[in-house]
């Protein structure tokens, strides 16, 4: 169900796709009426871009592409992108579709028109290439996500055997060689889609021998080669050091090597991700990196613990459970630092962490991180109650909670005589009546296995919401991108288009319509307001609405209209749709934190 539940999620997130970069400004701007035909168009974004074959077309009034230079980036850096035009222009509305790929490894595409002499009807031209392949986005996610989890349990459950020393780590072998596997096959099936997500088109494009020739220069391509030259490393060593050392304890020089090799790895991430580009780009690597190793050593750790429980013939000793309440305690203690600076840098205000989708998704992960640590703390007393019940071959002390700090100094640690049972340090002896040590302790440690169960399930979860976040406009960039649109007057007469689009999202009450309304419903610059009306045809209050425009036929969009919620009612002020034809109109509505629908209907938009 579990599983189910965030493949549901990866896939609702995919379409309409999300980017990072957004467009700040244009030289000409959006809508302009020159005088004279430009000698180039250059576009602005808040953060830095790539450029793809294919990133500008520019189709003249009569709907015929107009000869360009290569995209290249403009004098102010790599935050632009520029063409220009060998020869002058002729009179009337000239239309640009453009895409590039954002710092962080997501594409952004887009359109916009200017005029040159008087402004001039466009038409579209009927063409079968699509603009956004859903089934691409989403196996990248799922790939995306893959590769998390597998990074987790890789880091962490090596570190498990490496720092808490469990007395039969042979239970974790398997887990850790097939979380290996799993990395490495989630990376290169990542490199392989790589050209056809930023591209936009089918997954049969990744076989393209150019088309990863072209992943293999960028970026995102390049930091998942380094992961896979990491592995092949981590591989080598492996294989190296199980002959030399056998059974024997790790040398502090190995577990250097072995923590030097995990930041290189999460280097792999924030090198492409969020991290990668806006403010304060090396403490925000930094961060990332962190956060990353301490989920790693959290989660990963936990699972290994699991593992262990399951697995163990007889209770765990306690050492190793205090052993990993230390690490947990000091990654927790991370991921609060980390996770705070990378949501303020993220959001950028108060506001936007309840009027944007990263806000919102944030607050969702904060909800299921709480539950994470309500798990947690289960497991702390469940720990707590294990050591002094703990029927062991040798003295032994009392665990620590999970996920708290080593609060008991040794010396005051209880210990269990092998031969009655009792404690034999501090402590008070079993009272009458009570079951005898071993049972008590094995009963204690089926009821931690359970509460680590827990915590490895919502641990899932929240690597799941994770995967959606680093594929949303953080609310930084969301706001950035709004304070700078400038509105133009429109061309043509004005007309209004209304259009209901029925939803049910499966649920209880959990159906109802959005009447959307466009003003003038032509070519050019729109207004929009959607309003939303429950089963009772009452107006319904709903945490968020989506809504873009794609026009499959031009290979223009999806152009997102950014609505917003002006209570009662949501609404963007400047919408621009740049061609006539019948655009596709894609509605998200969301009920609830886990409820969504996307549905979609045809729009014209008149000359």
């Amino acid at each position: 169900m579990l599983g189910a539940l965030l493949a549901a999620l990866l896939l609702a997130s995919a379409a309409p796709a999300s980017a990072h970069a957004a467009l700040r400004g244009s030289d000409p701007a959006d809508g302009a009426v020159l005088k004279s035909s430009p000698e180039s168009v250059t576009l602005t974004f808040t953060e830095a871009v790539g450029l793809l074959d294919d990133s500008f077309r520019v189709y003249d009034p009569t709907n015929h592409r107009v000869d360009t230079s290569e995209a290249e980036h403009g004098p102010a850096g790599s935050d632009t992108a520029r063409i220009t035009f060998p020869k002058k222009l002729g009179t009337g509305t000239f239309t640009v579709a453009w895409r590039v790929v954002s710092a962080d490894s997501h594409p952004v595409s887009g359109a916009l028109t200017f005029s040159v002499g008087k402004p001039s009807a466009t038409t579209a031209t009927v063409s079968t290439d699509p603009v956004e392949n859903p089934l691409t986005g989403s196996l990248y996610n799922i790939g995306r996500y893959v590769a998390y989890l597998a990074m987790a349990l890789l880091t962490g459950a090596v570190a498990f055997m490496a720092l808490c020393r469990p007395p039969d780590p042979a239970a974790l072998r398997t887990p850790v060689r097939a979380a290996w596997w799993a990395l490495l096959a989630a990376t290169l099936f990542l490199f392989v889609l790589r050209a056809p997500y930023e591209e936009g088109t089918s997954p049969a494009a990744a076989f393209d021998l150019s088309a990863l020739a072209r992943s293999a220069t960028g970026r995102p391509g390049l930091a998942l080669l380094a992961r896979v030259a990491l592995l092949a490393l981590i591989a080598a060593l492996h294989l190296v050091l199980r002959k030399r050392m056998g059974g024997a304890r790790p040398s502090r020089p190995l577990l250097a090597t072995a923590a030097a090799i995990s930041v290189a790895l999460a280097l792999t991430w924030a090198a492409a991700e969020h991290a990668s580009a806006g403010i304060q780009v090396p403490l925000a690597m930094t961060s990332s990196v962190l956060h990353l190793l301490s989920m790693a050593l959290w989660l990963g750790g936990l699972t290994a613990l699991l593992i262990t429980l399951q697995r163990s013939a007889t209770p765990l000793p306690a050492v190793v459970v205090a052993r990993f309440s230390r690490v947990a305690f000091a990654s927790v203690t991370i991921l609060v630092v980390t996770g705070v600076y990378q949501s303020w840098r993220g959001l950028g205000s108060w506001q936007a962490l309840t009027d944007t989708s990263y806000g919102r998704l944030l607050l969702l992960k904060l909800a299921a991180v709480t539950l994470l640590l309500a798990a947690a703390s289960q497991s702390r007393r469940w720990t707590a109650k294990l050591a002094p019940a703990a029927a062991v071959t040798a003295p032994d002390r009392v665990p620590l909670p999970v996920g708290a700090p080593a609060d008991l100094p040794d010396a005051q640690a209880a210990e269990v005589s092998p031969a009655s049972g009792e404690l034999s340090g501090p402590g008070e002896p079993p009272a009458a009546g009570e079951p005898p040590a071993a049972t008590s302790a094995g009963r204690h440690q089926a009821a931690l296995r359970r509460s680590v169960l827990a915590e490895v399930a919502v641990g899932v979860a929240v690597l799941g919401i994770t995967t959606i976040l680093t594929g949303t406009l953080p609310g930084r960039a969301a706001a950035e991108a709004a304070a700078s649109g400038t509105v133009s007057d429109t061309v043509g007469i004005a007309a209004t288009s209304v259009a209901t689009v029925p939803f049910d999202v499966g649920t209880p009450n959990g159906h109802g319509k959005v009447q959307i309304t466009l003003d003038p419903g032509r070519v050019g610059k729109n207004s929009v307001q959607a309003v939303v009306f429950g089963p009772d045809d009452g107006i319904s209050t709903v945490p968020e609405l989506r809504l873009s425009f794609t026009l499959a036929a031009q290979k223009v969009g999806p152009l997102p209209a950014n609505v917003t919620d002006r209570g009662g009612y949501w609404a963007a002020d400047s919408v621009n749709l740049p061609i006539a034809g019948e655009w596709t109109m894609t509605v998200t509505v969301r009920v609830s934190d886990l409820d969504q629908v996307t549905v979609t209907k045809k729009v014209r938009i008149a000359a």
